[in-house]
């Protein structure tokens, strides 16, 4: 058994390069039809999992300067460099940055990558990016708010942070199909798949290389926000169209935040 000292990060990076060996959905990146569409200012890019980003919550991307914070795959870091943004794209696995990169010479877009940890954006300076574009990945980390420092520290005055995670009630009924086809709480919140997950079944996970979860609570999801110093402008949620819960309750929140 693993036990609670395991490095998440170091699993997660690892578990995440073997998601894109086995193709999960969120490391398949964009077609050429994707990018010509966004070339002609025609786009649609998700922070959760079904419901699009609303146009309304970007501003212009000519120029813009925008961090894709553990956001690799190919998906939306392309789209946005397509549109005439500066783009960074951070993440944890080296093989979802891989997938930017394909994308970007497949392309002829210029795009950046950087591998690191979403807690700690050391490798940017104060005030780098007018945009902080984050879906659903905080997930995979431990810690929540020191996510929501760090975008602060990094955007300019004026700048965005859009954000996508999970609603922590999907966490109380646990996150494998078996354990939510009843319905049935199990879970408090703060959730952590390596403490609350029975020993038997993290070592499946471990040994099947499943990147680990955690479910942040609504106060560290939103008021870790405002207590970071954003003001939250726009919210809206969707459905995991896997998971039964979304018969009753949408599973993801996502968020449009201003740095004043």
């Amino acid at each position: 058994m693993p036990g609670p000292t395991l490095n998440v990060r170091d699993y997660n990076r690892y578990a995440w390069n073997r998601q894109v060996d086995v193709k999960n959905k969120f490391t398949l990146p964009v077609d050429s039809q994707t990018i010509a569409a966004a070339r002609q200012g025609n786009f649609s890019v998700l922070l959760t999992e079904i419901r699009p980003v609303p146009c309304e919550w970007f501003p212009p991307f000519r120029g813009l300067d925008l961090l894709g914070l553990a956001c690799g795959g190919g998906q939306q870091g392309p789209v946005f460099a397509a549109l005439g943004a500066n783009v960074t794209i951070f993440d944890n696995s080296p093989a979802q940055l891989e997938q930017d990169r394909q994308v970007a010479a497949r392309e002829g877009l210029e795009l950046h990558t950087v591998e690191g940890d979403m807690r700690d954006l050391s490798a940017f300076a104060d005030l780098t990016f007018d945009l902080v574009f984050h879906p659903v990945s905080n997930v995979f980390c431990p810690e929540v708010r020191p996510v929501w420092r760090e975008a602060f520290r990094v955007l300019r005055p004026g700048g965005l942070l859009l954000a996508g995670f999970a609603n922590p009630i999907y966490y109380m009924f646990g996150t494998h199909a078996d354990e939510q086809k009843n319905l049935q709480v199990r879970y408090a919140i703060p959730y952590s798949d390596l403490k609350d997950m029975e020993p038997e079944e993290l070592d499946i996970c471990i040994e099947e290389g499943i990147p680990l979860e955690f479910g942040h609570s609504l106060t560290d999801l939103i008021a870790g926000q405002t207590d970071a110093g954003f003001a939250i402008t726009g919210f809206y949620e969707d459905i995991c169209p896997d998971s039964p819960l979304s018969k009753y309750h949408p599973a993801y929140i996502a968020t449009r935040a201003i740095k004043p």
